[in-house]
């Protein structure tokens, strides 16, 4: 066997080489052709996770990107109503000074945890379980409290999330003002009209802020929210309102609220950068009637660590925030699947109106708040880093609402929509022109390297 003539190999990856460079034109030209609105749909990125169960799958509404979306309608009415532009946000955890930790506990168990059954006030929006419940269940505000006691329970063996308010396990018989229980690599939503453990009839868990996420670098999920006064009304992905007026200028449960993308986080400490970044991306869903822009967080004790956060976090005013319209992001208004960015868009389902329920429960007191004093701080939106799975939990470890009369939901998407595609004759066009100058190129060094191997001696 002869060796290769010098300058062979050359001219073959000169050949090569006009291929490479053909393939990824014939590739634009073929994205272009497209219909109207079809665009390929990137792979979903891992979403958040607790222990080894997903918390919701990655392409839930709550683990959706919607820093593209546009503003509602709303926003300006939304946030005059809930404390004014200058009402300042505020952690709802951190260091308690004392024996009971602050913020929202959470327990993750296995298969071999007791289950009991439980007596719900609003047994008719409830689902009958039985419960992972016990002596060790953590109640929000300790066993003697006497406010929401929400308990929120993992069970890792069926990646199962249950969920109660108002919770009391007492081994003669257990109860509670409401449950639901959530499949976590689920989509499905509770039934149109039904409460849960939140008035919005929404998880609980899902729209924390916990500690490991954020040394973790990154949390892609929305964040739970509460205002004072909201709509009797609610938006998807949100089933239930408990409203104190039928009034379009207050914010309807399941309302979706992001920070502005052009505000300048940089001189934040890095954990404080995790969360705003989160709020860009993500946002907040409401979903209780509470105090103003109180958002929850987990009941870690390495929180007592991070006062800087938690104090930097008070400065950020309601008015560098904005409602959006996330109404285009729906692909069934049973299902928490959402819509992705760069998905191929399809006309939202045409929804009945909720049945009106006859009768309206009591409200929740809500506590009297104290305003921070912080001075506030404002000023582009902040790219989130590579995704990195938050570790595992061990069982056992602590990360732990009122029906309504009318509810609506919204229907049809309010804005929004894919690119225009390329007219077909032009995307044609571009093919053809595409495949005749590859072509032309790839013949022309062929017949170049024919009449050099024919002059060889």
């Amino acid at each position: 066997m002869g060796r290769p003539r010098p300058g062979a190999c050359a001219r073959s990856s000169r050949a090569r080489g006009a291929l490479a460079l053909c393939l990824p034109l014939l590739a634009a030209c073929a994205v272009a052709a497209l219909p109207t609105g079809v665009r390929p749909v990137a792979a979903a990125s891992a979403g958040p996770s607790v222990g080894p169960c997903p918390l919701l799958p990655a392409d839930n509404v709550w683990n959706t990107d919607i820093s593209s979306l546009p503003v509602d309608a709303h926003s300006g009415a939304w946030i005059a109503a809930s404390g004014g532009s200058g009402r300042l946000i505020h952690p709802d955890w951190g260091p308690s000074g004392g024996s009971v930790p602050y913020g929202m506990p959470w327990q993750l168990v296995d298969g071999s945890h007791q289950k009991v059954a439980v007596s719900f006030q609003y047994a008719d929006e409830s689902d009958p379980g039985p419960y992972p419940l016990g002596p060790d269940t953590p109640i929000e505000g300790g066993a003697g409290s006497s406010g929401d006691r929400h308990a929120l329970v993992v069970d890792q063996s069926t990646c199962t999330l249950y969920e109660t308010w108002d919770t009391h396990y007492s081994a003669s018989g257990s109860t509670a003002g409401s449950g639901a229980v959530f499949k976590l690599g689920s989509d499905a939503l509770r039934p149109a009209g039904w409460t849960s453990a939140d008035a919005a009839g929404l998880p609980i868990l899902p729209g924390l802020v916990r500690l490991v996420e954020v040394h973790s670098g990154a949390i892609r999920h929305a964040l739970r929210f509460t205002v004072s006064q909201t709509d009797k009304a609610y938006v998807w992905p949100a089933r239930h309102q408990a409203g104190s007026a039928l009034d379009a200028g207050l914010p309807p449960m399941g309302a979706r609220f992001r920070l502005e993308r052009s505000l300048d986080i940089s001189h934040f400490s890095a954990d404080t950068r995790v969360i705003l970044t989160a709020m860009q991306h993500y946002g907040l869903i409401l979903a209780d009637n509470g105090s103003n822009w109180y958002f929850q967080g987990d009941t870690d004790p390495g929180w007592s660590n991070e006062t800087q956060v938690l104090d930097e976090l008070k400065t950020i005013p309601a008015g560098d925030f904005e409602a959006v319209d996330e109404s285009s992001l729906m692909i069934d208004p049973n299902s928490g699947a959402a819509r992705q960015p760069g998905a191929v868009a399809a006309p939202p389902p045409s929804t009945p109106h909720p049945t009106p329920r006859p009768t309206a429960a009591p409200a929740r007191a809500v506590a009297p708040v104290s305003p921070s004093a912080a001075a506030t701080a404002a000023p582009s939106a902040t790219a989130l880093p590579p995704f990195s799975p938050a570790p595992t939990v061990a069982p056992g470890q602590v990360g732990a609402p009122v029906p309504g009369s009318r509810a609506v939901l919204a229907t049809a998407a309010r804005g929004g929509g894919p690119p225009p595609a390329v007219p077909a004759f032009l995307a044609a066009a571009l093919v053809g022109l595409a495949l005749a100058g590859c072509g032309g190129t790839v013949a022309l060094l062929l017949r170049r390297r024919r009449r050099s191997a024919s002059s060889r001696p």
